[in-house]
């Protein structure tokens, strides 16, 4: 199975258990219409109940479960079946994030099942050497967020951004660097794209704003802009 690519610049709206049931799929659609307006590749991590419904209903997306186990067809009651997230039409998969911490053992198995049935991985890394120890791991995407300022409102800087990106790219240039955490309005996402990474994202940040598609279309014009800016 082909991997759908995903280029930079891009972004991740990862809406965790802070939302449900018909208030995911408006928040994927308003993901979907920004995307297609500023050219931006969305990455949408739904709760796995909705992946289908998501896909159905989006088109420029790239819809993500947020976790999977590296099992395979038979036993495995209430694990995540890698198999399963591609019926469902999940085009990649989050692993490791802190919320749902993976041994390095396991993930490197998880990895390579993703790969098996054509999932894009992007994965959590809470520190600079943890970021630099997964990309030998080869996933498609690292995230690299300190864990205590998720869902705090406070951002990373750019010597973060910069140091960061190095230790990624340093073990494989190849693998995209999504620098997150604390992104809480277009202007946190302006100061990270700027400062060289090639993604952000934000959970919190969009699930509790008042309106919601409005700060999904103000983080992604945002992103464009940035990103232009960069490459002038």
């Amino acid at each position: 199975m082909n991997k759908r690519k995903i280029a930079p610049p891009f972004f991740e709206i990862g809406p965790k258990s802070y939302l449900y049931g018909d208030d995911i799929l408006d928040l994927a659609k308003a993901a979907d219409a920004a995307s297609r307006k500023y050219g931006v590749n969305i990455i949408f991590t739904t709760p796995v109940v909705d992946i289908r419904r998501v896909k159905e209903a989006t088109t420029d997306i790239f819809v993500f479960a947020p976790h999977m186990d590296p099992i395979r067809p038979g036993r495995g009651l209430a694990d995540v079946l890698p198999e399963s997230l591609v019926a469902a039409g999940a085009d990649g998969v989050m692993l490791n994030h802190c919320e749902k911490p993976l041994t390095f053992e396991v993930l490197g198995e998880t990895i390579k099942r993703a790969e098996e049935v054509g999932l894009t991985t992007i994965v959590c890394a809470d520190s600079l050497a943890d970021a630099a120890k997964i990309a030998s791991l080869k996933p498609d995407i690292i995230v690299a967020e300190p864990s205590e300022l998720i869902g705090t409102g406070v951002s990373v800087g750019r010597e973060y951004v910069e140091a960061a990106t190095r230790s990624v790219k340093d073990v494989d240039s190849d693998i995209l660097v999504l620098t997150a955490a604390g992104i809480a309005n277009g202007e946190d996402v302006y100061n990270t794209i700027i400062a060289g990474a090639d993604a952000t994202g934000s959970s919190s940040g969009v699930a509790k704003a008042p309106d919601r598609a409005a700060m999904v279309d103000e983080m992604i014009a945002a992103v464009r802009r940035a990103w232009d800016e960069r490459h002038q």
